[in-house]
């Protein structure tokens, strides 16, 4: 993930200046000597991090912070302002106008994920937003654009407006901005063709369709794994189209994310999404706040708040936390809330997420995860009806038919039905919170301490238990 390691290295640094009693300029130059290797490392710009640690400096060494109950404290609020800073005080978002066609044109080099993050951009407003999109195919130099365009629309339940590759961009452009028009599009998303490297022949055509279009937003797409390169390709767009914003592809790969603290910065130009995975709803609004605070492992819960809300059926939740309460949870409720924890996607991004858990993140084996979450499926799938129901009818004969009929052995049908009664357990003891919803398995009842380990809600785990709660069993029985 973007920010890992920059994130991991912060973290250390301001842990080290938390714990000294008094700040000194001795202690402090160590941590901006830290903070400044880890800038420079994660390939942000020199004169960026210059300014930063100045920044820095001047504000932390100031007599309010040196006399205050917990200076250290204070330097990590101040780092984090600094971090929002560099991205941007406030969000940025699409302007739309109040009545009428509000037009968004698509640029970036090829490769960067353009025609993906238009699609997912038209996704964004459709759903969030309600608004009427259109998506108007204008890459007619590569053909297979526009077949992925259409695929993307048909996904989504969005309209894709071609006319094909025997018609120029700016046939296209004119004739979806008429179409758009007649049919009352509240939104229409240009994508263009792209280039290996910034030319002049794509400059002259992009120039061109912006001069007809007049666009609202003009949304350059660059790939995070560039590095500094962002910075560079967003310059030289800038100074030709008047660019209004970024979208960063590809932060779920191993970029080091110092082009993204660099180019709001050296540009001014701000970053309204980011797109961390392939599927159409892997799309969130930037925040500069939240990113600043998840970069030096403070978790993001508002964002984790948001996707849960749009990805997670609510009111299944909210049944299965009622069923949990009054302690008739099967595994028809198991399954779902499997089927809920799918939808939220990754565990690790999830526990970077949540305040406190961050660090444990590293710690969960996410293939051991999923195939586990994928035997207690067949398992549970394996199930009669009435099995699935009443738990409790489950004897010698029906467990071993259940698991030759999903391929495991009887211990593990076993385990699932242990895990089945510790939930029961589990909610016994938490009766008292209340069932609204979020304090299903997936969420609320945090099961990723035993998780990371190949324990939890997915599997029995070898280090569940400590040796003295054994030695403490095993005392019991002798007496």
């Amino acid at each position: 993930m973007a920010f890992e390691s920059l994130s991991d290295r912060l973290s250390k640094a301001l842990k080290n200046i938390t714990g000294q009693g008094k700040l000194t300029e001795s202690n402090m130059n160590d941590m901006l000597k830290e903070v400044r290797m880890s800038l420079l490392e994660a390939d942000v710009n020199y004169g960026v991090v210059k300014n930063f640690i100045a920044n820095i400096k001047e504000k932390a060494m100031g007599q309010e912070v040196l006399e205050a109950f917990n200076p250290g404290q204070q330097v990590v609020k101040i780092v984090r302002d600094e971090l929002q800073e560099l991205m941007g005080q406030e969000d940025a978002k699409i302007h739309f106008k109040p009545t009428g066609q509000t037009a968004v044109m698509m640029a970036g080099l090829q490769g960067t994920g353009k025609t993906t993050a238009s699609g997912k951009i038209a996704r964004f407003a459709k759903e969030k937003l309600k608004k009427k999109v259109l998506l108007a195919a204008c890459d007619v130099v590569r053909p297979a654009a526009i077949d992925q365009l259409q695929t993307l629309g048909q996904s989504i339940g969005v309209e894709v407006f071609s006319l094909g590759t025997d018609h120029t961009a700016l046939e296209t452009a004119k004739a979806a901005h008429d179409y758009a028009q007649e049919n009352g599009f509240d939104l229409v998303i240009y994508d263009t063709a792209g280039r290996l490297h910034v030319d002049e022949a794509l400059m002259e055509e992009l120039s061109e369709m912006k001069a007809f279009l007049q666009p609202d937003e003009i949304l350059l797409t660059v790939d995070a794994m560039t590095g500094q390169d962002i910075v560079t390709v967003a310059k030289e767009f800038n100074d030709k189209l008047e660019i209004t914003g970024l979208v960063v592809t590809k932060m779920d790969g191993d970029a080091r994310g110092g082009g993204l603290l660099s180019v709001r910065s050296i540009t001014n130009v701000p970053v309204l999404f980011v797109s961390s995975g392939e599927k159409m709803e892997d799309l969130e609004e930037f925040h500069p706040d939240r990113m600043a605070e998840r970069i030096l492992g403070m978790g993001d819960i508002l964002t984790l708040m948001e996707q849960a809300q749009e990805k997670m059926d609510a009111e299944a939740a909210a049944k299965s936390a009622k069923r949990m309460m009054s302690g008739t949870f099967n595994f028809n409720d198991m399954m779902d809330q499997y089927e809920q924890m799918n939808k939220m996607g990754s565990i690790q991004n999830m526990l970077k997420m949540i305040p406190g858990l961050s660090g444990m993140a590293k710690q969960v084996d996410e293939e051991k995860v999923d195939a586990d979450l994928k035997k207690n499926k067949a398992i549970i799938q394996s199930m009669t009806p009435y099995e699935r129901e009443h738990p409790e009818c489950l004897r010698a004969s029906r467990k071993n038919r259940i698991a030759k009929g999903s391929g495991v052995k009887v211990a593990d049908v076993n385990k699932i039905i242990a895990q089945l009664e510790q939930m029961k357990k589990m909610s016994k003891m938490l009766s008292g919170i209340g069932a609204d919803g979020m304090g299903t398995p997936g969420m609320g009842m945090n099961p990723f301490g035993s998780m990371a380990k190949g324990g939890g809600l997915f599997g029995s785990s070898k280090h569940s238990g400590s040796k003295k709660q054994k030695t403490s069993k095993k005392k019991k029985k002798k007496k």
